[in-house]
């Protein structure tokens, strides 16, 4: 009997020792790879900083200071641009610091996190009355100018700039500051990671009255219930 004990009492702390063996790794593993939540909240600890310091605590940016809304976003497209922004492809003085502190593996966690993240409802309330399409905006996104080659906005980017895939994102919902930005980029050529420089040759044939009246007519356009990718 007090064989047995023995044996079962050392089989118990030999259990109990692999166990926390094994435990181990992984908690250490979870600390060097924190989750996508984790870093949108806290940073990555190697370098990145949280993301809702500049694009809010539910994804949806900040109107104020031109930080895009994430939340709802394509994933592909989320990852493309984070990846453009390890590699150099794009360039900010932001964002391209933080990427190149985020694995591969983190960035791809963040697109999906924020893929699927619901469209926050202050930015859908801002689209509740949206501008008509005979503002000048309106005619540029939906019309186009084709005396300058310039072919309507939603013909990329989908009815009322909701998005398309990998390649054109939503610009309902976005910010006039951010998509204005984005337009200026590309027609100084700071921004070029667009497919076939589709982008760069619209926003050349662009002047500072078409730009800011085309980013405020998507900014007041409806996001609806939009989750994830459109």
């Amino acid at each position: 009997m007090r064989i047995f004990c023995r044996s079962a009492s050392f089989l118990g702390v030999a259990a109990l020792t692999a166990a926390l063996l094994c435990a181990s790794p992984s908690r250490a593993d979870a600390a060097a790879h924190p989750s996508a939540a984790a870093i949108a909240q806290a940073g990555n600890g190697h370098g990145a900083a949280p993301c809702m310091a500049c694009h809010g605590s539910r994804g949806g940016g900040q109107v104020s200071s031109g930080f895009p809304r994430l939340a709802g976003l394509n994933q592909a497209y989320l990852l493309k641009q984070l990846n453009d922004y390890a590699s150099g492809a794009r360039d900010n003085t932001i964002m391209t610091p933080v990427a190149r502190t985020l694995t591969a593996t983190e960035r791809e966690a963040l697109a999906k996190y924020y893929s699927v993240m619901p469209v926050p409802a202050a930015v859908i309330k801002a689209g509740a009355n949206p501008s008509g399409a005979d503002a000048p905006g309106g005619q540029l996104a939906l019309r186009g100018r084709w005396s300058k080659q310039v072919p309507a906005c939603v013909q990329c980017h989908g009815p009322h700039g909701m998005g398309v895939g990998q390649h054109f994102p939503p610009l309902a919902g976005q910010s006039a500051a951010y998509i204005a930005s984005q337009l200026q980029a590309w027609q100084n050529g700071t921004r070029h990671n667009d497919p076939l420089q589709l982008m760069q040759h619209v926003a050349s044939a662009l002047d500072s009255a078409d730009i800011k009246q085309v980013s405020a007519w998507f900014a007041t356009q409806p996001v609806g219930a939009i989750k994830g990718t459109p």
